[in-house]
Order: structure tokens, then sequence, then C-alpha cells
């Protein structure tokens, strides 16, 4: 993969965002040449849902659970089925891991780091597993992309030029930090030498979601792995296939037998299982904040194992009167509508001030019907399916709702097409606070704008959540963007931009957003036990 990709990945979205629509210039073909799928553009419009679904560039392999380096069966041998979202078919059957697959994997952890090499490598061998496994990312790239697209719905060019390069770029941060997680000899209060040892916590189980499967398994395996420890990670049932593919490709890149297990299942009995195991040592969780409560109470009755939870979000994005419209309208677009509106921080409440309010609005219209919606496997489209049936029904109940409560629907409002799970991109306006699409977390292409007048006034209402995920704000002024950002209570507010994820930037939220942060130097934080070591010295030159 080229260098200048390699770098636009460590920044997810610089290219998407200014050079709409940032495409590769090939797929691969199922006989392994490369080239253009064929099929033309198709606009908002139910031409672009009712083509013919393009036949995925990869073939299924990997179904079974990954449990001590090896695949096999549940013990139970239940499978269940993974489904295309383009058309709800079944991609393939997976297996369904429950409680004592769990238990399998737990121990097969358990023993690779209380007996196992892993820990026990020198930081420059665990670094060197990281980067070779790295490469071979970046080597499978193209399958890789394929199969998240095929499961989750993203584009494939999303997928092939964006977020696959990012594990990559992922994994080579944190095999930097191998080597570089130092303890501490402080000075004490008399003749004593002390030391502050940073050690691995232990065996991590970790619970994914379905709408990043591989950045969030980046975001979490590769810190867990960095610091010396095993992990046990349930995928979400919704997409279990290219978790299965890239643990293969640790182990081929080294990764002794135990150290990374991989359980598919449901989150009711094997991620229940997980959260509660007494031989689990900490956990990470991302999805619901509802969910994310179950996981801290079931941790907690457990054994207290600590909790990392990066939940829920309804993020403010914040335009000024000073804003230049079309600039706006083009970032305010990208911040709700990217990843089929199926993002954590998506700018969901996107607050205009009242002198540049109805311009935005009828160029954010404008630019809502011309975004691309169709086979997230042809080159050019935006925005593919949602993940399923269960979500598409959600979202089209929330705009209802909308309707209901008597806010503009501007444009969209239904389903694209009569097969697979497309929505139209939809945009309301006169949104009020007190209104449930202003306040509940939509998860969908569903922009809701609401109207503000004073920088107070939109700061109140823009904290008046219980989430505090993200932030954007877009102004020319200095000072206003310095009063926003110390004001907003949010993890991460963006200026003048959005969804920026560098590798070393932390992300995490305030309120109900979530507990501790994912990336950067304080994900290893998370994974690490801080041990104090005291002895008496004796005759000490100096103290």
């Amino acid at each position: 993969m080229a260098a200048a990709t390699r770098r636009a990945a460590s920044s997810l979205v610089s290219r998407c965002l200014l050079a709409r629509p940032a495409v590769p210039s090939a797929l691969r073909r199922p006989d392994g040449t490369r080239g253009l799928l064929p099929g033309v553009l198709q606009r908002f419009g139910t031409a672009a849902a009712a083509e013919e679904p393009i036949s995925p560039p990869v073939q299924v392999r990997d179904t079974q659970l990954l449990i001590n380096g090896k695949f096999v069966d549940a013990a139970s041998g239940k499978t269940f089925p993974t489904l295309d979202p383009r058309t709800g078919e079944v991609i393939a059957r997976v297996a369904e891991g429950d409680a004592e697959d769990i238990n399998r994997a737990v121990a097969a952890a358990r023993n690779a780091f209380d007996e196992g090499p892993w820990p026990r490598m020198t930081a420059y061998e665990r670094s060197r597993i990281l980067l070779r496994f790295a490469d071979l990312i970046e080597k499978h790239n193209d399958e890789i992309a394929a199969l998240e697209t095929w499961d989750n719905g993203k584009p494939y060019e999303q997928a092939a030029q964006i977020e696959v390069p990012m594990v990559a770029r992922l994994m080579r941060y944190y095999a930097g930090w191998v080597d570089k997680i130092h303890g501490l000899v402080v000075p004490a209060d008399g003749p004593h030498h002390v030391q502050v040892l940073y050690e691995p916590i232990g065996v991590a189980g970790q619970i994914i979601p379905w709408n990043f499967p591989l950045l969030m398994f980046a975001w979490k395996v590769g810190p867990a792995l960095a610091c010396g420890n095993t992990v046990v990670l349930k995928t979400a049932e919704q997409t279990p296939l290219s978790a299965l593919y890239v643990a293969k490709l640790m182990h081929e890149a080294g990764l002794p037998e135990g150290v990374l297990n991989i359980v598919s299942g449901y989150g009711p009995t094997a991620g229940a299982a997980l959260a509660s195991h007494m031989d689990v040592d900490k956990v990470a969780f991302t999805g619901s904040t509802d969910t994310g409560k179950i996981i801290m109470e079931l941790s907690a009755r457990s054994n207290l194992k600590p909790v990392t939870l990066e939940l829920g979000g309804k993020s403010p994005f914040i335009i000024m009167d000073d804003a230049d419209v079309d600039h706006a309208v083009e970032l305010a677009h990208f911040a709700l509508f990217f990843n089929q509106g199926q993002c954590c921080c998506a700018g969901s409440r996107t607050f205009v001030h009242e002198r540049v309010y109805d311009e935005f609005v009828e160029k954010s219209k404008a630019r809502a019907e011309r975004r691309v919606v169709g086979d997230p496997f042809r080159k050019g489209v935006e925005q593919g399916p949602q993940i399923d049936d269960e979500q598409f029904n959600k979202i089209l109940g929330y705009i209802k709702a909308g309707v209901e409560s008597n806010a503009n629907l501007v444009t969209g409002g239904a389903r694209l097409g009569d097969k697979g799970y497309y929505i139209k991109p939809t945009i309301f306006s006169d949104v009020q606070d007190g209104m449930k699409i202003a306040q509940e977390e939509i998860f969908g292409p569903v922009q809701s704008i609401l109207k503000f007048n004073d920088l107070n006034e939109v700061i109140k209402r823009a904290n008046a959540s219980r989430y505090g995920l993200a932030a954007g704000v877009f102004t020319n002024n200095l000072n206003t963007a310095n009063t926003l950002t110390r004001a907003l209570k949010a993890g991460t507010v963006w200026v003048n931009c959005f969804d920026i994820f560098d590798a070393a930037i932390p992300f995490g939220g305030y309120k109900m957003s979530g507990i501790g942060r994912e990336k950067g130097v304080d994900s290893l934080k998370s994974y690490l036990q801080t041990k104090a070591v005291v002895t008496p010295i004796k005759d000490a030159a100096w103290l």
C-alpha cells in the first residue's frame, strides 16, 4: 500500500471530508485481477438500492471460534447466521459461543498468561510480532475490507482506504509502545529504595460493537497485547467475520497459542459470561449506554474487575454565524451521515446560528439529496445499508417520532428501495431540545437541525444531555473556539473538522458516554497494574 495511503489512514477522515468522494482506483476481482467493478453511480433514489448486488470479491473461510490458537466448534455445536445487509440473506453460519465456550477461552488465556511465553518475552520480541501482524494486515487489505463491507454494509472504499490501513497504523503505534512502558524510581523520606512497576493486568475480556468491527478490534487488542496481557474477545453477533480473519493473521505473525481468543455469540449468553467471569481481570466494552450499565454491574458483582466503557453519544455540532456556510454544510453532513450515521460520536444535534440557519437548511437538503446511496461494493457509493432489520426499524421509528413531534421533515424520511436495509438520507429542521430525536441516540442517517442565537445559550443547550462523548465547533473566531472548547462537556471537541481519529489521540466520554479512554498512551493505563516495591537501604551513599 502506498505511503500516502498509510499517512491518510492515521486520520480516519482526512480525505473523505474535503475531497469527496475519495475513492480507490480498483477492487480485487474473484479471479485475483484488479479493475473497476461494473456499474454507474446512482444518486439519491431507489435505483441505487434496486440494482443487483455485486458479488463480494472474497470467500468466507473462518466461521469457528478461536480458542487456544485453534479454530473449534462451539461446545453446544450451535451456529447462527450472519447476514448481508444489502439483501438480508445469509452470508455464512458462525459458531455460537456461550458460557461454556467463554470458560474454555478464559482458561486458555489464563494458562497463556500464567504459564506461557507472552508476558515473559522481551518487549522487543512482542513488538516484532505486532509489527509483523501490521504487515500482514496490509498484505491482505483488500480481502479484509471486502469481508468488513459484506458483513457490515459500509462502503468498500471506506473500509479499504481508511479503516483497514488504520488497523495496521494502530498496531504499529502500539508496537512502538511495547518497550517504552517504563517503571519509576522515586525518592522516599528515609533510607529506602522505592520502585514503581507497571505490570500487565492479566486476562482482558473485550466486547466489540458492529459499527466499526475492525477498528474496535485494534483499539482494544492493540494496547492489551502491548502491555503483555492475554485476551478473550467477543465479537458482535452481527459482524463476526473480520475479527476471525485477522486473528488468524495474528497467529501467522507468531502470536503464541492462547494469547488471543475469539468467541462469537450473543450478548446475554457469551457477553454476560465474559463480564461476570471470576478469572477475567479486566473488561473493555464498546456499545450502548444501557448495555454498558449491565457490563459494569456484572463486573462489580463478580470479582470487582475494572472496566473501560465507550458508550453512546448525542454530540452537538455548533455552527456560528461567521461560518463559511458551504463548508459548514459539507462538514456537518459528514459528521452525521458518515458510516450510515452508525457512529457513536456522530454530530447528531446540528446547532446553527439563526443568521445563517435558513441558508444552511436549504443547502443541507441539496447535499443530502446528492448523497450516493447504494451497494457498498460499487465505486463512488457514500452510503450503504443499515446493519440489520432491528436497527433499520429503530431508525424508521425515530423518523416517525420526529414527524409526530412536528419537526419539519426537510428530505428523506423513508426506506430506499424494497430490498435490504437502505434508508434515505433524512433531515429535520425546526427541531426543539425536548423532542425525542434531539435527546436519544438514533444511530442512523437522520440529521436534526436546531436554531440558536447566543453563545451562552448554545453552550447550555449543548451540555443539556446525559451524553458527553464528542462535540464539533465551526467558527473563524479564535476566541469563540476557545470559549466553546473549554465549556463543552465532551471527551473530544473537534474545531473546524470532525471524526479525526489519529492513533495517538485519546477517545472516550464524559457523563454517561463512558469510563476511561481508548487510543493513545491513556489506553495503556487501562491494561496495567501499578505496584510499589520498597526496600531498605543500608549505608546509602545518597537518597
